[in-house]
């Protein structure tokens, strides 16, 4: 519901295409992070919950935001809990969902391997998910939080030709700012980093993690999402410590000027030195 009323909202400013943050469907699980690996009895109920909340694709909940996306006539890109409903249905991804204007789901990307305590929740995904898709915006593609670290994950983004490189995630702070706009100098792209914030008061009292945080906890994570332009300048936020939407104008000229002195995927990749090869093959769990 939050999710169909942000699109509309962004959609009413003109947004054409909207970004949410890692995980925002059903919440990002922090508590991966917080409780002891040996509470097996709190963690067994909080992993069937997730599992509960989470989605298949397609289900009830993604023709909703497929919906949603097509009374807003927006491309949606949504981080969310998956299900591997090709097996068990009960293991689940950390998943980015694209949705265009049509209310169609174009394809959904798998995050290749969750990070440290993530683990505990998340099944690692494959390369048959890495993609990009032609819109009239651009060509967009994407990798979820600390993908954005793995080199050759970025290099195959920018070998496609990506334009719009979207990074939903959890993390924030001074370098992972640095991070984004890096890429985007890199790539010479537009890079839209979406954050989620959440606020102790989003978690029910019911779940008992979180009497786990320290007394006086009131923002889990404040946010801080931002974009930047293909010089590596922010056009929009960051925003911290509070909800809130960014726009920015996308101008395909600003990406092509920036491949004159630089492109990383063109004349300046040398493929006579590397060779990058990835493994676009399907590996179901």
């Amino acid at each position: 519901e939050k999710a169909c009323r942000l699109i509309a909202e962004a959609a009413g400013q003109g947004a054409q295409l909207i970004v949410f943050p890692e995980g925002f469907v059903p919440a990002y699980p922090d508590w991966v992070w917080l409780v002891p690996p040996g509470e097996q009895g709190m963690l067994d109920e909080l992993y069937a919950e997730l599992v509960a909340n989470s989605v298949s694709i397609p289900d009830s909940a993604t023709q909703r935001l497929c919906a949603a996306a097509a009374k807003a006539k927006a491309y949606v890109a949504i981080g969310l809990s998956e299900r591997n409903r090709g097996a068990s249905n009960a293991s689940l991804y950390n998943s980015l969902l694209y949705i265009n204007p049509n209310g169609e789901i174009m394809g959904v990307h798998r995050k290749l391997l969750p990070t440290s305590g993530e683990r505990m929740v998340w099944a690692q995904g494959d390369g048959s998910t890495l993609a990009t898709y032609e819109t009239p915006l651009g060509i967009i593609s994407g990798l979820i939080c600390w993908e954005n670290y793995m080199p050759l994950a970025r290099s195959a983004l920018y070998a496609w030709g990506t334009q719009i490189y979207l990074a939903p995630t959890w993390d924030r702070g001074d370098l992972w700012l640095a991070t984004m706009r890096h890429i985007a100098k890199e790539g010479g792209l537009y890079v839209a980093s979406c954050c989620m914030t959440l606020h102790l008061d989003d978690i029910p009292d019911r779940l008992p993690f979180k009497q786990l945080y320290a007394p006086g906890t009131e923002w889990i994570n404040r946010g801080q999402s931002c974009i930047v332009n293909p010089r590596g300048e922010l056009i929009a936020g960051p925003v911290a410590g509070r909800e809130e939407i960014l726009y920015a104008e996308v101008h395909l000229s600003q990406v092509h000027a920036a491949k004159r002195m630089f492109d990383v995927a063109g004349h300046y990749a040398r493929p006579d030195v590397f060779r990058l090869e990835v493994n676009r093959n399907t590996y179901p769990i």
